[in-house]
């Protein structure tokens, strides 16, 4: 009776270890430029991508494991000023969860699609051929 119970709970736990979602993570990225590393979520949280501007004008990115209620929310981060009791918005950004794994990978190249890399390379080596 105690293996059938150890057993049991052997397989349930592969279970649960085997539901661990794995995610890309980024700090905090400019533009189209964001370090990622992979990252393992805690139980009950989703992969997000976070697009948001900063200072009116910069765009700011960021990825990583969120919490179910936390996604697609918009959310400000603040500075508070030292001088002043009133905060002034650093940067908002709007996240958004997948739940798959990687399923918040970083985008492709900028305007990069498969015809356009092909078409682009077709001409580089007809160029090639007539430059030779």
């Amino acid at each position: 009776m105690n293996r059938i119970i150890l057993l049991l709970l052997a397989v349930g736990f592969c279970f649960a270890v085997g539901q661990s979602l794995q995610c890309y993570k980024c700090t905090i990225g400019f533009g189209d430029f964001c370090i990622t590393s992979k990252i393992t979520c805690a139980s009950g949280e989703l992969c997000y991508s976070g697009n948001g501007e900063a200072v009116g004008f910069v765009d700011v990115k960021k990825k990583g494991c969120l919490v179910l209620a936390k996604c697609n929310t918009t959310e400000n981060t603040d500075l508070p000023y030292s001088i002043s009791s009133s905060n002034t918005t650093l940067y908002h950004m709007t996240k958004t969860c997948c739940d798959t794994n990687l399923c918040n990978a970083a985008p492709g190249l900028p305007g990069a699609s498969g015809v356009s890399l092909a078409l682009a390379t077709a001409t580089a080596l007809f160029m090639a051929n007539i430059l030779v």
